[in-house]
């Protein structure tokens, strides 16, 4: 049987469950999630392989209309998963009010074939779901419509074979044992910067970047084994917001770094030492030679 391979575009809103329904299909927890909009902030692939095929799965940021450089870049890598998509899943959560035209102006008149995804349906009544699935078809006429829930993979079982019936054959992109396109020392900056999300209120999770500025391997000395040491960096806009990140007698950044580490642990299957600084650097949001520093040059 001949060889299928292409890439499979996540697009959709804010907070409407992209990333959660990545790690569902990859199978591996590679976007990280919190309640809040806008924690994806890259594209990052997720590679599904068989010995018949491979699916690119790219999760991106939520659309918006952007207000600042940081937030054009997150919107350049949405465009740049359109140019190469094969296959695009719109997510859409039931709840949404029909204000989806910011992600509608991108994906209408382009040619790829999309399958709507109506996600959150656990707490919907099914007259709800009825009345979505008409809109939508009405609105895309896609391929396929599906009402799903990403967090209790409901009624994600049949996606991977209707995304695969639609892939071209092509050899694959990526080696087979390959699972993302990214480096262990950017999964490590995000599980920080996900503590972050899930620890701070208001703007700080959104003026914070975290670098990774070394990781090494270092064997124990009492010769059982080794530990990854890294260092990282957490970049904030103000000295205010250094103090709140830091917390009373370095309470707050001594609990980020121990729930981070404790997942970097997992993630790498490893011993880890995780030593975090926080950086002052002034409205690095819309600096242009600070974000491609940071890896937002799409």
């Amino acid at each position: 049987m001949a060889h299928k391979a292409g890439f499979v575009s996540i697009i959709g809103k804010p907070n409407v469950g992209k990333s959660t329904l990545m790690n569902v299909l990859v199978g591996e927890r590679l976007s990280i999630i919190t309640p809040k909009a806008q924690t994806t902030r890259h594209r990052i692939l997720g590679i599904v392989n068989e010995e018949e095929y491979q699916i690119v799965f790219s999760d991106t940021p939520g659309i918006i209309k952007p207000k600042y450089s940081l937030q054009e870049s997150m919107m350049s890598f949405v465009n740049g998963s359109l140019t190469d998509a094969d296959v695009l899943l719109f997510v859409t959560d039931i709840n949404e009010e029909y204000d989806e035209d910011d992600v509608l102006e991108k994906i209408l008149n382009r040619d790829i074939p999309t399958i709507v995804l109506i996600n959150k349906i656990d707490k919907a009544l099914q007259e709800q779901v009825d009345e979505k699935i008409a809109y939508w078809q009405e609105k895309l006429n896609p391929v396929a419509i599906y009402a799903i829930s990403a967090l209790h993979k409901h009624n994600v079982d049949g996606l991977l074979d209707r995304v695969l019936e639609m892939l071209p054959e092509h050899p694959p992109y990526y080696d087979k044992e390959d699972l993302t396109d990214r480096s262990e020392r950017f999964f490590v900056s995000e599980m920080v910067r996900e503590k972050i999300f899930l620890n701070y209120q208001k703007e700080i999770p959104y003026s914070t970047e975290v670098i990774v500025k070394s990781f090494k391997e270092e064997e124990l000395k009492n010769g059982k084994g080794s530990m990854i040491r890294i260092t990282a960096e957490i970049v904030v806009e103000r000295d205010s917001q250094k103090n709140i990140l830091i917390g009373t007698g370095g309470s707050m950044l001594k609990k980020v770094g121990t729930e981070a580490r404790l997942e970097i642990e997992k993630f790498l299957d490893s011993k880890v030492f995780l030593e975090l600084f926080v950086k002052v650097i002034p409205d690095w949001r819309s600096k242009k030679n600070y974000l491609k520093s940071f890896g937002y040059d799409n």
